[in-house]
């Protein structure tokens, strides 16, 4: 029964185990067959993708291939291009330069044909020369042989004439240009020796912006400089001028542009060494004493400068500036004393003419009030003078004589030319503008050394406190129109090695005296 049991489920088993077996066959088969289906898709779409991946490179080497092709195809185009240009250039060049050998073929042949030309002229001319020359000897024979003299004779005769006819040609010559330049250059230069005069001044410059002060002990300079330098500083500031404190014993020295200023600043130091109480309050205290009495002082000094021309009283601010050129001085002549010599010149000059003395005398009295403001206004003290007297209510007439006694403005009526006449007057009156004796002595004598120096000059004298030369000549070395050459060479040298102010006037003296007594 128990063997029943076990042989039937052995058989079960083996039926079931069979069964298994044959499905799992079957499965086996089928899923086989899946796998080469798989696989045949899968190759299928390998040879798609290859065949389609190629193609893509075919299609995209024969794009780049036309590519490529293309720009070949420009750039070779480009170069022909380019050929083709240098080869236009070349045959353009080429007929460039054709042409100018073919003009300097021409130009050649030209040359020659001058040269042959002139070769031919030049044979023709030293035949004539030669001519020339055999005339001119037989010319030259019959000469001598008729004047009885040889060409060298003749030669020295002829030189000496036509040098004495060019010497005399060149002095006129010379004498109408200086006389047409003196024309056309006398305003300007009146224009620049004035101001030279008044304004510059430069040999005088210490002389006329320093004031010297005598101390009563060296130990005065200590108490003028003050501890630190306080009190000079203070003196310099409130006075307005320069102190020098050098090693000259018992001395200082003031500089300053301003006459005025440098009066009131000397006058100050003065009083302060008297006092001997020297301190920055002293020092303003004193200044203000001293400035304010110089107020009235140059009033007075104005108005009686007004009084001495014989003019009524002028405004206040019109004297206080007269009375200011008392410190002004030009080559050591007193601009005030100037003004009123001026003044009495132009008043004996309008009475002459029959001009208005008064006004002429107050055009003269007023000419220089300009250099009062020089510093303080800028311009030429004649017209900054003109312009001044304007704002004070002055006449046109005397405004324009001032403004124009330089010639700085037109002449609008005769006071102006009177008060220049009258300026150069006074200016150049021996002994007005002194100088030094050392420089005036040296000054004659250079003068006459130059003069002397001059081929044919006898004598020189330097006459009118240097202002005039006086040369006397021989007259049979030298003529009349080697006397006007020689009085300008002159004047060149004087020019050129000198200093001197104003001018010098230069006269050649050629003097022939023939005596014969009748017996």
């Amino acid at each position: 029964m128990v063997l029943d049991s076990i042989l039937s489920a052995l058989a079960a088993g083996a039926a079931g185990f069979g069964v298994c077996y044959a499905f799992g066959r079957l499965k086996e088969r089928a899923l086989r067959a899946e796998l080469l289906g798989r696989e045949r898709d899968l190759r299928e779409q390998l040879r798609k993708d290859t065949e389609a991946a190629g193609l893509a490179a075919r299609v995209a080497a024969q794009e780049q291939l036309a590519r490529e092709r293309a720009e070949y195809l420009q750039s070779l185009a480009g170069q022909r291009e380019s050929l083709v240009l240098d080869e236009r250039r070349l045959l353009d060049r080429e007929s460039v330069v054709n042409r100018q050998l073919d003009r300097l073929s021409q130009q050649e042949q030209d040359l020659r044909q001058r040269s042959e030309q002139l070769e031919a002229f030049r044979a023709g001319l030293e035949t004539e020369r030669q001519e020339l020359r055999r005339v001119s000897s037989e010319a030259r024979v019959r000469l001598e042989s008729v004047a009885k003299l040889d060409s060298a004779e003749a030669r020295t005769l002829l030189l000496r004439e036509v040098e004495r006819e060019s010497a005399r040609d060149a002095a006129d010559l010379s004498r109408h240009l200086l006389e047409e330049a003196r024309q056309r250059a006398e305003p300007e230069a009146r224009r620049i020796l004035a101001t030279a005069l008044q304004r510059c001044a430069a040999a005088h410059t210490f002389e006329t912006t320093t004031a010297t002060v005598a101390l009563t002990g060296d130990d005065m300079k200590g108490r003028i400089i003050g501890r630190e330098g306080r009190n000079i500083r203070s003196f310099e500031a409130t006075t307005g001028v320069t102190v020098l404190v050098d090693d000259t014993p018992n001395a200082v020295v003031l500089s300053a542009f301003d006459p005025v200023r440098r009066e009131v600043a000397r006058q100050t130091m003065e009083r302060l060494i008297l006092d001997g109480r020297i301190h920055p309050s002293r020092i303003e205290e004193v200044f203000k004493s001293v400035s304010e009495e110089m107020g009235a002082f140059i009033l007075r000094k104005g108005e009686d400068a007004v009084a001495r021309a014989g003019l009524p009283p002028m405004a206040p601010a019109i004297t206080e500036l007269l009375g200011k050129l008392h410190f002004r001085h030009s080559y050591s002549q007193n601009v005030l004393h100037h003004s009123v010599e001026v003044a009495h010149l132009c008043g004996l000059m309008a009475a002459e003419m029959g001009a208005d003395v008064a006004v002429s005398k107050r055009a003269g009295l007023l000419h220089d009030i300009g250099k009062a403001l020089s510093q303080e206004v800028e311009g030429p003290h004649a017209i900054v003078g003109g312009d001044f007297l304007r704002r004070q209510g002055e006449s046109p007439e005397i405004v324009n004589a001032v403004a124009s006694h330089h010639e700085e403005v037109p002449h609008e009526n005769v006071y102006g030319i009177l008060v220049a006449t009258a300026d150069a007057v006074s200016a150049s009156r021996p002994g007005s503008r002194s100088e030094s004796m050392t420089t005036y002595l040296q000054r004659l004598e250079n003068l006459e050394r130059i003069a002397l120096g001059f081929p044919g000059v006898e004598k020189a004298f330097a006459v009118q406190a240097g202002r005039e030369l006086r040369v006397v000549v021989r007259p049979e070395k030298v003529d009349d129109g080697e006397s006007y050459q020689l009085a300008r060479q002159m004047a060149r040298k004087i020019e050129d090695e000198l200093l001197y102010p104003g001018q010098i006037r230069i006269t050649v003296i050629r003097e022939t005296r023939c005596v014969e007594f009748a017996k």
